[in-house]
């Protein structure tokens, strides 16, 4: 066990939980009203199957658009594939979630970044020095608890 909790690989994990309910809804249902999405992605990731002309134009990252034609669109335990197309030609990509540093719907202004693995240590909150404890002995036996209202 660990001596302390780590927020930030909950939040990472909340966050890509939400992004597989969103690509689970719309893969049975369609996208609705003007809902459309960026979803960037580390071409170098382990698991990125894309064609190699895309690698190739692509060689670190990616930014796909799933909005007004998307075919095949499959979610899986560790990742999502999909047919986009790419000047009429269409192609086949499978897209790990832990490649995806961002998922955004600019409809509604909504989006999730994600942050490297690697660098959950370095974004972590700096250390902050514990504070004394200071014990205020009170000798008055009748104490009353007060009331205070923080408006």
């Amino acid at each position: 066990m660990t001596d302390t909790i780590n927020y930030a690989q909950m939040m990472q994990k909340a966050m890509q939980s939400l992004m597989i309910d969103v690509l689970k809804k719309i893969s049975k249902n369609g996208l609705p009203g003007n809902h459309h999405y960026f979803i960037s992605f580390d071409t170098k990731f382990e698991g990125v199957v894309v064609a190699d002309w895309i690698k190739e134009r692509y060689p670190e990252e990616m930014t796909i658009v799933i909005q007004h034609w998307f075919d095949n669109l499959e979610v899986n335990a560790d990742n999502f594939s999909i047919t986009l197309n790419f000047g009429d030609n269409p192609e086949n990509l499978t897209i790990p979630w832990n490649s995806i540093s961002t998922f955004v719907d600019p409809s509604v202004e909504f989006g999730l970044r994600f942050e490297d693995e690697a660098n959950e240590d370095i974004d972590a909150v700096e250390e902050i020095p514990e504070s004394k404890m200071v014990i205020i002995e009170d000798d008055d036996e009748n104490n009353v608890a007060e009331i205070v209202s923080l408006d």
